[in-house]
């Protein structure tokens, strides 16, 4: 039942802080993350292994910044000048139910997925970087792939352990602390804080890394869902699962051109919709469309990954899309490719491949479909290569370019838009690149209407250029009714942070402002992450 005062309770385990290193060569191998944000520096590392420990470094020292894998794009796991809370001796898997399992915010995806394989459960919102750790995608709302059918990390977290800056804990369970007359009111010890909760409207979009939730009646778990580190450190976290992984079939389609691509995703985000509200058998269950555009094909074939992965591009190719299509958990290989093999005779049975099929002969596609069956998992492996290789070799160039001009810097956008307004939303991308004569790739999650366009900067001039054009068209994404922060967060970038006031407004920055001051006062959590003090 909901009730009228969160109660804190004290740290378990010894409230002692673990040894903080210091050494230069440690430090240096926490100094950046993913974005290669300039300046990282940090005043120790820690390695905390229980909630005493935490919450020991919490109260004794004056800055802190819990990080995971520093798979952040946005600069959000970078120190400036902290002492850095790192999570690998937080590892654990805790415990695995029916339908739900607890585990600590260092597990991986990876982890967690191997931890759940035996039961044939899985854990579906999970971003395509499998290094990512479970806290770095609680602490911002991360999601995936397959977000089109099974929303983001938010919509599975059924609880969470924190701890406070002031040392104090909070187990919060999923319905148990709603807002009462738009505010919490948490005793922490002797004390009482409230929390006032944000006034702003939040964009109904299929995800949003926008800073912190806020709803009339909210949850006072969302709050610290998505809050980027800045309001306590995750300690603990309880996931629901899907009790029965579902075999699935990846095919990569190649495209004359991106409006043929963008209709192909159309049609399948219908047909897909309608399975999931029929449950029909034979429907095409689409749970993820990735995009990529005709540059990030070209660079597949530039570092020569086509070949590596046996994959051929077809040499009129200007788009082509890797979708994720589920079958029942026991479909087989076999059946698969009987399926296929049959989807053009008039008289086939009737089925989920069938169907896929000819939606892709429809849209004059499918001799160019290189496919991964059901329990090839060498297969897969090289299609999702694939995707994965097009944001490898981009930051690959843009360490090239930093080894000779270290203000150089990762240059990307996170945006969303309603999926009848993306085309609209990589027009003016286009245009605006070709205006400022930039190199850049799109790829993204477009059956969710997300893309992540990327510039690949020769000089720090296009840096600068980048970071105005990645605001430009934020600022289009925000018109054409979507978000400029979609899942990657918004950490400690400018462009990001002043986006993040363009979405909502300075006002709300300020509300903003006031939830963290009321959680920590002496703003020694992730400074300057989201918005400056």
């Amino acid at each position: 039942m909901p009730v009228d005062f969160i109660r804190s309770r004290p740290p378990r385990g010894e409230v002692r802080a673990p040894r903080i290193a210091r050494d230069e060569r440690l430090l240096a191998s926490v100094m950046q993350d993913a974005a290669r944000f300039p300046g990282g520096h940090a005043a120790g590392l820690a390695s905390p292994a229980s909630e005493g420990e935490i919450a020991a470094l919490l109260r004794e020292e004056a800055a802190v910044l819990p990080i995971g894998a520093q798979s952040s794009l946005t600069g959000g796991a970078t120190p400036m000048g902290e002492v850095v809370i790192g999570t690998a001796r937080l590892d654990r898997v805790l415990e695995i139910g029916e339908g739900w399992v607890r585990v600590q915010p260092g597990v991986t995806i990876a982890e967690l997925d191997e931890a759940l394989a035996p039961r044939r459960a899985f854990y579906p919102p999970a971003p395509t970087f499998a290094g990512a750790t479970i806290g770095g995608t609680v602490a911002t709302n991360a999601a995936g792939a397959a977000t089109f059918k099974y929303g983001t990390t938010r919509d599975w977290v059924e609880a969470l352990t924190v701890v406070l800056s002031s040392g104090d804990v909070l187990d919060l369970r999923r319905g148990e602390a709603r807002a009462r007359a738009g505010r919490f009111d948490l005793k922490l010890g002797a004390g009482t804080i409230r929390i006032e909760v944000p006034r702003y409207r939040m964009p109904a979009l299929p995800k949003l890394s926008a800073g912190y939730f806020a709803a009339p009646d909210m949850d006072l778990i969302d709050l610290f869902i998505g809050a980027e580190g800045t309001l306590g450190i995750v300690t603990e976290i309880t996931l629901r699962t899907v009790p029965d992984r579902p075999a699935a079939c990846l095919a990569l389609a190649s495209f004359a051109n991106r409006e043929a691509a963008l209709g192909c995703v159309a049609t399948l985000r219908r047909e897909a919709a309608a399975t999931w509200r029929t449950r029909d058998p034979c429907g095409i269950d689409a749970a993820a469309m990735e995009g990529l555009d005709a540059r990030s094909l070209a660079l597949l074939r530039e570092d020569g990954v086509d070949r590596r992965c046996g994959v051929v591009l077809p040499a009129g190719a200007a788009a082509a899309l890797l979708v994720t299509l589920e079958l029942p958990s026991g479909a087989t290989a076999s059946q698969a490719y009987e399926e296929i093999g049959r989807a053009r005779e008039p008289g086939a049975a009737d089925g989920p491949l069938v169907r896929f099929c000819r939606l892709l002969d429809g849209c004059g596609v499918l001799g160019d479909v290189e496919m991964a069956l059901p329990g090839d998992a060498a297969r897969s492996a090289q299609l999702i290569a694939v995707r994965e290789a097009i944001p490898a070799a981009v930051n690959q160039r843009v360490g090239r370019a930093a080894a000779i001009d270290p203000r150089i810097e990762k240059t990307a956008g996170d945006f969303v838009v309603p999926f009848d307004r993306l085309g609209e939303l990589l027009a003016a991308w286009d245009a605006e690149i070709a205006r400022r004569g930039l190199d850049g790739a799109v790829w993204g999650h477009v059956s969710d209407g997300n893309v992540h366009p990327n510039v690949i900067p020769a000089t720090f001039a296009d840096v600068a250029s980048g970071k105005a054009a990645v605001g430009a068209v934020g600022r289009v994404a925000i018109a054409l009714g979507g978000s400029p922060l979609a899942e990657h967060g918004v950490g400690r970038s400018a462009v990001k942070q002043r986006l993040l006031a363009d979405l909502y407004g300075e006002e709300a920055i300020d509300q903003m402002r006031r939830v963290k001051r009321a959680l920590d006062p002496s703003w020694k959590l992730a400074p300057g992450v989201l918005f400056r003090p």
